[in-house]
């Protein structure tokens, strides 16, 4: 296989990975043939995939525009991914050209490609580092250049919880960043869990397996599961909904059923 001029020469690109496949879902280039081989796999058993991916980018940026209009132009977006049309930084800064976005990602593609993107751009920045490690994010030159944590912060761990296993205590990972945030501070969340797929329980566990052969585990938590990691949080309006329902600038009826095949939230600090 032949090495693209844009993937690092430290990964293995005969490895899949789940940045690259969400790439992949997304319409996006930068992803391999052994990603696109684990998505169609994972299809085979959801086909509506892309649609779940469609709706919680646009869950996404209903939240940032959301966020903006509240006054909070600061965000610290935590697996950010392989930056696609209408990311974090292009969404806040059509509402507030001052907005400063601090992305986040363990995957070597995704942060290669995010500062080629960002290269020039003294609002917005790449960091690699881990959602299980909250310090090292925290403490780091980067988020010390870019973020005031004096000041109020959207934190968005959007489509990343459900690949954090229970032993890596992910409610502990959100309840650290949740301290170091200043009073005002929102948690823009999405989690894929079975409640509401439009599929037999046993069909939709054969995707999960997919990603569990990868040695991703896909985690479906519950809806009080999910609902645990804003502790600390007041819930905004509508709560914690499948993601079409959560301000929609479109009527929901008129989405794909595979679009509601997951929760999405966001909580703000007294």
């Amino acid at each position: 296989m032949e090495r693209p001029a844009w993937a690092p020469r430290s990964i293995d690109i005969t490895v899949p990975s789940v940045s690259r496949m969400y790439d992949y879902y997304l319409g996006g280039s930068h992803n391999f043939e052994v990603d696109r081989e684990a998505a169609r796999k994972a299809m085979e058993f959801m086909p509506g995939l892309p649609k779940v991916m469609q709706a919680n980018r646009a869950f996404m940026r209903r939240a940032v525009r959301y966020a903006v209009s509240e006054g909070v132009t600061q965000f610290l977006d935590i697996g950010s991914g392989i930056p696609t049309f209408g990311n974090v930084h292009e969404v806040a800064r059509a509402a507030d050209p001052e907005a400063r976005v601090m992305y986040v990602d363990h995957d070597p593609v995704a942060v290669a490609h995010s500062k080629v993107v960002l290269e020039g751009d003294d609002r917005a920045d790449i960091l690699a580092a881990d959602l299980r490690k909250p310090q090292e994010i925290l403490g780091s030159d980067e988020v010390g250049r870019l973020i005031d944590l004096n000041r109020p912060v959207a934190l968005l761990l959007v489509a990343i919880l459900h690949f954090v296993e229970e032993a890596d205590d992910p409610y502990g990972a959100v309840a650290e960043l949740r301290e170091a945030l200043a009073p005002g501070s929102m948690l823009v969340l999405t989690h894929a869990t079975y409640e509401g797929i439009p599929l037999p329980p046993g069909r939709a566990e054969g995707a999960v397996d997919v990603y569990r052969d990868m040695r991703n585990p896909l985690i479906m938590r519950t809806r009080e599961e999910i609902a645990r990691f804003f502790e600390g949080y007041d819930m905004v309006e509508p709560g914690l909904v499948p993601m079409p329902r959560w301000r929609p600038d479109t009527a929901p009826e008129d989405e794909d059923p595979y679009a509601f095949s997951g929760l999405a939230g966001v909580g703000r600090t007294a």
